[in-house]
């Protein structure tokens, strides 16, 4: 069944907030590398790669349903940091942006009935409890390092070794 225009026109504004959120991602993993921070910069841009993932979940949920899914306009991400701390703190008010923006989209396929789109946004909704419960908890753990050089390092080293998956499943041919 296809999706009304309207809540299309959602799918693709949410579209287009997961790759604006890659390059938020990807900006806060140059910040940290510049700060010598190589484990944290890696779990940054893994994180921009999980959100590839993501749009194209969205994408694929449009093609499947005979809609035509559509990337916006994606401006550069104003991102400035002087610390990691102010690194994770961006990453988490960023999760909770899009965690709003996911419940408005449920609002919406709620509010047409649209049941078909349950199952996606399901999911959804649970991956951003994880989101911003994980990037709270680095959050509060780079404050527990304060200005403990040792301790700092040992949470890039941890941040680094997040394992790399790809954007794209495997393909079944």
């Amino acid at each position: 069944m296809k999706l009304s225009a309207d809540l299309e026109n959602a799918f693709n504004d949410q579209i287009t907030l997961e790759i604006a959120s890659s390059t938020v991602y990807r900006q806060l993993a140059v910040e940290l590398a510049l700060a010598d921070l190589p484990g944290m910069a890696a779990w940054l841009r893994r994180q921009a790669d999980e959100e590839l993932v993501h749009m194209n979940k969205f994408i694929d949920h449009l093609v499947a349903r005979g809609n035509h899914p559509k990337i916006g306009a994606t401006p550069a991400p104003e991102v400035t940091v002087d610390s990691p701390l102010d690194a994770f703190e961006v990453a988490l008010q960023h999760e909770q942006k899009v965690s709003e923006s996911i419940r408005d989209l449920v609002r919406k396929a709620e509010k047409e009935g649209d049941l078909d789109s349950r199952p996606l946004l399901n999911f959804f909704l649970a991956e951003q409890v994880e989101e911003e419960d994980t990037v709270g908890e680095i959050v509060g753990r780079v404050k527990l390092t304060g200005d403990d050089g040792p301790g700092l390092l040992r949470l890039d080293a941890e941040l680094g070794a997040r394992p790399v998956r790809p954007t794209e499943p495997a393909s079944n041919a």
